[in-house]
């Protein structure tokens, strides 16, 4: 093979190959953790210098006449020919208000001088900023931000071999940044053993491309090589010390987990699965258990931390009031215009507590997110459920509208349940896990309307919110969440609609379970929040 068409295969490989990332600690020292945190601050501070030059010139661009009436013109505009010419127009105005990428990464250069970063680390940086400012060009994106004291961003260079370079070193793997060599704490099998197959990889890296090549060409299949892709340091603070973790780009799919006696810690099964994914809640029905559970939790530990996390914001605000009360009307609200804060010793360390008990929180979360997911695809291979419109319900009532006491209801909809319960976060979880273990997830139309439809009557039936427990038209009293994931479950591939047939088939067995599920939740008094079940 010629090594001009063996590099293109090669490079195209690459590109449909699979990613994941290895998270682990490093085991530097405290005073190189300190000059990495130095780092990251500095790369802040660079950042939020580019975001002001950028921003300015974004204001100064959406602000003329002519960019708005085109941008009207190309997104009302059919014509393929004419939307061209607006499009070119666009990007023209785009370039005489310096709104491009070129001149973003011309600017971050100096910038980066200035403070000090390494230009691999500046011109990361750089591409973030215009990845923001391509959200407010070609997406739903407002404006960019500036990032806060305190927050550190990640310091990540996108080659191996830049910035943060590799090396194995008696058989382990060792990183350097700048003068500061490192290594990573290796706490359990999982990472040896991803930890082996870069090693293995490193030493054998042709052998294993030629392998990746050869068999690209033959089975048109990406064999995993675990080759590392780059490297970010990523500084948090936890426990009011500073700890930098690595977290590692390679190539292909992630090792599986064992158990100490070798058997596989997460089982595969396959059947047919309908979910309902509810602001608080999911509910669930497969070939062999249905299920109501409260997400994002594991145990009471949610509820009881919430609780705590609420509690000390409230004294933080009072706190803050207590302090600035200059800043405020006699009615409560903060006044408008700029303001100066002063912040006591007492609130500086309530606010430690809140932040330490939110990222304590944000763990538990993902930590029941991945329980949940990983005990789902162990009951089937094929996944249905309604597209996600959590952002839609994170927003506040548009419309004004009053109580029958005459008494203004409040606009607030469920964006503190989407808060605490990350329900997006819990869809985006199971399509990604489907996807990469060889399953299928479906999405079925905004149509299909699960929480409507009666197949004893075969007909949409509109109910209230409020209905959580209501009555078929033959007079089976059915949970509403759980009647909606069981519709799903009653998907018809082709169509795309609710199968009746596979309803009245399968509804007496499934509907047995759920009279099951909701004696055991009674019987152990389990809180399950917005269900309509009531416990003694």
């Amino acid at each position: 093979m010629i090594d001009k068409e063996y590099n293109k295969i090669l490079k195209q490989y690459h590109k449909l190959s699979d990613r994941h990332i290895l998270v682990a600690e490093t085991d530097m020292p405290y005073s190189d953790v300190l000059k990495v945190v130095n780092l990251s601050d500095k790369i802040r501070k660079a950042g939020n210098e580019l975001v002001g030059l950028m921003r300015k010139n974004y204001d100064q661009l959406m602000r003329t006449k002519r960019y708005r009436k085109l941008l009207f013109l190309y997104g009302n505009t059919e014509d393929k020919n004419k939307r061209k010419i607006y499009a070119n127009q666009l990007n023209e105005m785009q370039k005489a208000y310096h709104v491009t990428w070129d001149y973003c990464r011309k600017s971050m250069i100096p910038i980066g001088k200035k403070y000090g970063v390494d230009a691999v680390f500046a011109l990361t940086k750089a591409e973030d900023v215009w990845r923001g400012i391509e959200k407010c060009l070609y997406g739903k994106g407002n404006t960019i931000h500036f990032s806060k004291y305190g927050e550190l961003p990640c310091i990540r260079a996108k080659q191996i071999n830049r910035g943060i370079p590799m090396s194995v070193k008696d058989g382990k793997l060792q990183f350097k940044l700048g003068k500061t060599a490192f290594g990573i704490q290796v706490n359990d099998r999982f990472q040896q053993d991803e930890v082996d197959a870069i090693v293995t990889y490193l030493t054998e890296s042709e052998i294993a491309d030629n392998k990746a090549v050869n068999t690209l060409m033959k089975d048109a299949y990406c064999i995993d090589t675990y080759r590392p892709c780059y490297a970010t340091l990523v500084p948090k603070m936890i426990r009011g010390r500073y700890r930098v973790y690595l977290h590692l780009t390679i190539e292909g799919k992630a090792k599986p987990k064992y158990d100490k006696y070798g058997n596989l810690r997460h089982k595969y099964g396959k059947g047919m699965i309908g979910a309902d994914i509810g602001t608080q809640t999911v509910a669930y029905t497969s070939d062999t258990e249905v299920g109501l559970k409260n997400l994002s939790e594991r145990g009471n530990s949610i509820q009881t931390s919430e609780r705590k996390e609420r509690l000390l914001y409230r004294a933080m605000d009072r706190s803050r009031r207590a302090t600035n009360p200059h800043n405020y009307n006699d009615d409560g609200t903060v006044k408008k215009g700029h303001k100066t804060w002063k912040y006591s010793n007492h609130y500086k360390k309530l606010k430690a507590k809140h932040s330490e008990l939110c990222r304590i929180n944000a763990v538990n979360r993902q930590l029941a997110i991945n329980e949940d997911v990983n005990h789902l695809r162990s009951l089937g291979d094929t996944f249905v459920t309604e597209p996600k419109n959590a952002s839609k319900l994170m927003k506040r009532a548009k419309e004004t509208t009053k109580d029958d006491k005459g008494k203004f209801n409040k606009k607030k909809r469920f964006g503190k349940s989407i808060k605490n319960r990350c329900p997006s976060g819990f869809q985006t979880a199971i399509e990604k896990k489907y996807k990469v273990t060889g399953g299928t997830y479906i999405e079925v139309p905004n149509n299909y309307r699960a929480s409507q439809y009666d197949h004893t009557a075969d007909e949409y039936i509109k109910k209230k919110l409020s209905d959580r427990m209501y009555k078929l038209t033959d007079g089976t009293l059915v949970q509403r969440d759980w009647y909606s994931s069981f519709l799903l479950y009653c998907c018809d591939y082709a169509t795309q609609k609710i199968d009746e047939e596979k309803c009245m088939k399968e509804f007496e067995k499934c509907y047995n379970k759920e009279k099951a599920l909701i004696a055991r939740i009674k019987a152990h008094k389990i809180k399950v929040l917005n269900s309509g079940i009531k416990i003694a």
